[in-house]
C-alpha cells in the first residue's frame, strides 16, 4: 500500500501545483526528494556510550538504521579527535520518507509546546527546508520514560523545487503548518 501523502500528491496536489505555478511541463513541478535526519552530540567526545540511546532514538522515528557521523577533523579545543563519532544521521526516500512527512505534519508538530506554526525563512534559496526540533519526544515512537537526555534534530527536505517559493508553495499544500506573519 501507497503512502497517504504520496496518493495525495499523485492525484491533487500535482495538478494544483502546476496550474498555481503555470507551469507547462508535468516534470517541471516541484515534489519531494528526499529527507535528512540528523542528530548531532558533542558531548559524544568524553563519552561514546551516551551515541547508543542516540542511535536507538533515531532508529525508532525514522524506521530504519542511523548512521554514525563522524569528526573530519581533529580540533583541540573541543577535546575532539579525527574519526570520533559525534552524531547521527538517517535519509528517507519514497514511501518511508512520505510517511515520515505525514507523521511530523499531523502527529509531532502539534505535539510542540505553544507551537504557533513552523518558520517561513527556512529554506535555502535553492528550494529545500530544514527545520529545527528541540527534543525527541514529539514523536510517539519514543518512550518517555526511557529518554535520560533530551536531543533535538534536523530535519531537511529536500525538493526538486527550483526557488523557494515554488517549495513553499508545495509544502503547503501537503499541510506544512507555517506560522502566520502579521
Amino acid at each position: 500500500m501507497a503512502a497517504r501523502l504520496r496518493e495525495k500528491y499523485a492525484k491533487e496536489i500535482k495538478a494544483a501545483l502546476q496550474k498555481e505555478l503555470g507551469l507547462q511541463n508535468t516534470m517541471a513541478v516541484p515534489r519531494l526528494e528526499k529527507i535528512v535526519l540528523n542528530m548531532g552530540l558533542g558531548e559524544a567526545t568524553q563519552n561514546v556510550k551516551i551515541m547508543d540511546p542516540l542511535v536507538a532514538d533515531l532508529a525508532a522515528i525514522a524506521g530504519q538504521k542511523p548512521v554514525t557521523t563522524r569528526a573530519k577533523k581533529s580540533i583541540a579545543a573541543f577535546k575532539l579527535r579525527e574519526g570520533m563519532p559525534i552524531g547521527a544521521m538517517v535519509t528517507l526516500r519514497g514511501d518511508a520518507m512520505y510517511e515520515f512527512l505525514d507523521r511530523l505534519i499531523s502527529i509531532a508538530l502539534p505535539r510542540v509546546r505553544d507551537f504557533k506554526g513552523v518558520s517561513t525563512k527556512s529554506f535555502d534559496g535553492r528550494g529545500n527546508y530544514t527545520l529545527g526540533l528541540r527534543d525527541q519526544l514529539i514523536f510517539p515512537e519514543i518512550d518517555y520514560a526511557k529518554v535520560d537526555k533530551l536531543k533535538g534534530m534536523n530535519v531537511t527536505i529536500v525538493t526538486t523545487a527550483a526557488d523557494d517559493h515554488q517549495a513553499r508553495t508545495l509544502l503547503k499544500h501537503f499541510g506544512m503548518p507555517f506560522r502566520q506573519t502579521a
